[in-house]
């Protein structure tokens, strides 16, 4: 995608992308969850306090294209847990993902990281799946007393050999 910049998130970034969140739920997931269960996971943008705590005590890298917020990701660098992993439903399947992924794993590869871990939406595990993820289980989560499936996946990282020059 042309003119993509992938930068980490502003506290100033937090309603806009409490926007991108829910739409990617409600609009970009139809073909994996039914209303109820769209309904159930996001019945309404985030906010306050704990959403942006959220954003900015994890690595959250942003991906924007001139003044339009595309999508973002969240990782722990201690534990490698990946969080947040959302793209607006008009930039789904354009590379924004896989940009923003690849960033994060490079981050943490440099941390030192050996291990990551999520718990994968039925959309973003085909995602993850090709980049080496495993799926560990299936699980159903439950919000607002509606069953949501998901899939706790890992991924192993081996250390980049260094070479002398």
């Amino acid at each position: 995608m042309n003119g993509l910049l992938i930068r980490p998130c502003r506290v100033t970034d937090a309603p806009g992308l409490a926007d991108l969140y829910h739409r990617a739920v409600r609009e970009g997931t139809g073909r994996h969850y039914d209303a109820a269960q769209r309904a159930a996971w996001s019945p309404a943008p985030p906010q306050g306090e704990d959403w942006r705590r959220r954003l900015v005590e994890a690595q959250t890298m942003v991906a924007e294209q001139g003044d339009r917020l595309l999508g973002f990701m969240t990782m722990d660098m201690d534990t490698g847990f990946l969080d947040f992993a959302y793209v607006a439903p008009e930039a789904m399947g354009q590379g924004v993902a896989e940009t923003l992924y690849a960033v994060l794993e490079g981050r943490a590869r440099v941390a030192g990281l050996t291990r990551l871990e999520t718990e994968a939406s039925l959309l973003a595990e085909r995602f993850f799946l090709r980049r080496g993820w495993r799926v560990l289980r299936r699980q159903e989560v439950e919000r607002h007393g509606v069953r949501i499936p998901n899939a706790v996946m890992e991924k192993s990282l081996t250390r980049a050999r260094k070479f002398a020059a």
